[in-house]
């Protein structure tokens, strides 16, 4: 007979306890492989980013690879302590833990925690995966563990060659874990990497050392050849103004006693001296310090654009004026105004000039409106103003506005004895802007500054030390005076630049005067207007201010 009832498919039986054992076990088995496979490749990624580190990098790379392995063994803590010199202390140097974790104690006596601090010393590593695996001895350890919830652990001493460095740590607080064999042998690569590092960067430090000491003596061995800035005090006068000796307080006292009025000040001076530092000063003493100090360089303008600068203009006063413009007395209200090279002024603007310092009014250039202005002037020149007035090329009654309160500078070749003073403020700024860290200053070098006749005072000073700044290798700063070119430039020039390089040289001669005795003008026997055309087709400009 044919059975028709369907038949039952058999049930599968239910895995044993034996099967869900091995099931768990082949599951932490694999938990185990992926867990050493992300290990290994964070070990190799670990290991190159000692190679050739700085020693100034080696800390924080320590510190990111301490965090990578706690976040690859999902560990709560690493630790890594230092033994001192005195192998007296484990210090902890550089630690990571996760949230919520406390940090391990920075100092780890070895009368605190005997039985561990002997153990490691003996360069043996330390494997807990349970409390219960510590022996009886390591009582201190034992209550430690509890007291800050360790559940397991294990510590790999730092060992390079024979020398004990220190030991780095892991940590699990939230939930224990256990350390195979396996694992525990790449723990210790891991400190053979970090020890080696550490041992790099004492090796550095004492090469560093060592090259230091060397350096000091022989500094010590040189210092009578050497200015060492040791034993020289800067003396700072009203911050940026620098100088000691009695000239100079002469002219600080003067601007101490006229800076609190509002007296016109006319300082003079030769070219290069500190004339509008001063001027920098006396307004920095003023009741008007709060607003800016407003300055005209009367010389770097040409003649037809100063009464524009200086009083300003209305739209279409002239050719190219499209907007109005606020003129420089109108800026420097209830502020001072510096007037640079006051004698390069011309007759009728010294006339408009006399006129706004009597009244304190003026119009714009195009305009009619009467501008009042609350300014306080300071004048400079370095010209011999008198000299000027007796031979009629500067306003008698101007030049007696002016001189209310004068102020002479003097040059620098009269005040040697504030060159050291001004040479290390010159190569202090210059060290911050390049960089570079000057010590001391040759001996020869200083004797040289101080016997230099300085024909461009202080502003040729600088230019000196920025050039030997530029081209000093070292921490002693050595300096080379440049030397005046003589004779005639090889090969053959042509009118113009013949022309050209004469007009410079007489230019240069007169310190850019044209007008008015021994002017250039009268040297070259051209008017002045003659003069100034012949420039400017020549392309001849007087240099910035910085630049002479």
């Amino acid at each position: 007979m044919i059975n028709d009832k369907p038949t039952k498919c058999p049930m599968k039986p239910k895995g044993t306890l034996a099967d869900q054992k091995v099931k768990s076990t082949k599951s932490e088995s694999d938990n185990q492989v992926e867990e050493l496979l992300n290990f290994e490749t964070m070990l190799s990624d670990l290991s190159a980013r000692f190679v050739e580190v700085p020693a100034n990098l080696i800390d924080q790379k320590i510190e990111d690879g301490l965090k990578t392995i706690a976040e690859v063994l999902k560990i709560d803590r690493c630790v890594v302590a230092q033994l001192n010199a005195d192998k007296t202390e484990l210090r902890v140097t550089h630690a990571f833990a996760g949230k919520g974790i406390r940090e391990m104690p920075e100092l780890i006596l070895n009368k605190q925690q005997p039985w561990l601090t002997k153990t490691l010393m003996a360069q043996n590593t330390i494997i807990m995966s349970k409390l219960s695996d510590l022996p009886d001895e390591a009582v201190n350890e034992i209550a430690h563990c509890r007291e800050h919830n360790i559940k397991s652990m294990a510590l790999i001493p730092l060992v390079v060659g024979e020398s004990f460095l220190g030991f780095v740590s892991f940590s699990a607080m939230k939930l224990g874990r256990r350390w195979p064999q396996n694992l525990v042998q790449r723990l210790k690569t891991v400190g053979f990497v970090i020890a080696n590092a550490l041992m790099r960067k004492r090796s550095e430090q004492k090469l560093h050392k060592a090259f230091t000491e060397i350096k000091n003596l022989k500094d010590r061995l040189e210092a009578e050849n050497t200015y060492l800035r040791e034993e020289f005090k800067l003396q700072h006068t009203h911050e940026d103004f620098v100088g000691q000796c009695d000239p100079i307080k002469e002219v600080l006292k003067r601007a101490e006693q006229v800076a609190d009025t509002d007296a016109t000040v006319l300082i003079m001076g030769e070219t290069g001296t500190g004339k509008e530092l001063l001027a920098q000063t006396i307004h920095k003493l003023s009741l008007r310090n709060m607003r800016t100090m407003i300055t005209v360089n009367c010389a770097a303008l040409p003649s037809n654009l100063v009464e524009s600068e200086l009083f300003g203009h209305e739209k279409g006063a002239f050719t190219g004026a499209h907007s109005k413009r606020i003129g420089r007395f109108e800026l420097a209200d209830q502020s001072t105004l510096f007037l640079d090279e006051i004698g390069e002024l011309s007759s009728e603007l010294q006339a408009k000039l006399l006129r706004v310092l009597q009244q304190n009014q003026f119009e714009r250039l195009g305009g009619n409106q009467t501008i009042r202005s609350d300014v306080r002037v300071i004048a400079a020149t370095n010209r011999d103003l008198l000299h000027s007035v007796n031979s009629g090329e500067f306003r008698m009654d101007l030049y007696y506005r002016l001189n209310v309160f004068p102020i002479l500078i003097p040059p620098l070749r009269n005040r040697k004895e504030d060159i050291p003073d001004l040479v290390w403020f010159f190569v202090k700024g210059f060290s911050e802007k390049m960089g570079k860290r000057i010590g001391s200053i040759s001996h020869s070098s200083l004797q040289m500054l101080k016997n230099h006749h300085w024909p461009g005072n202080i502003r040729e000073l600088k230019n000196v030390i920025e050039r030997a700044m530029i081209i000093t290798s070292g921490t002693t700063l050595r300096v080379d005076l440049p030397r005046t070119q003589k004779g005639v430039a090889s090969g053959i020039m042509t009118l113009g630049e013949i022309q050209r390089k004469h007009i410079l040289e007489v230019m240069e001669l007169t310190r850019w005067r044209i007008r008015g005795k021994n002017g250039a003008s009268e040297i070259l026997d051209l008017k002045p207007t003659t003069l100034e055309a012949r420039m400017a087709k020549l392309g001849i400009k007087r240099p910035a201010p910085h630049q002479l």
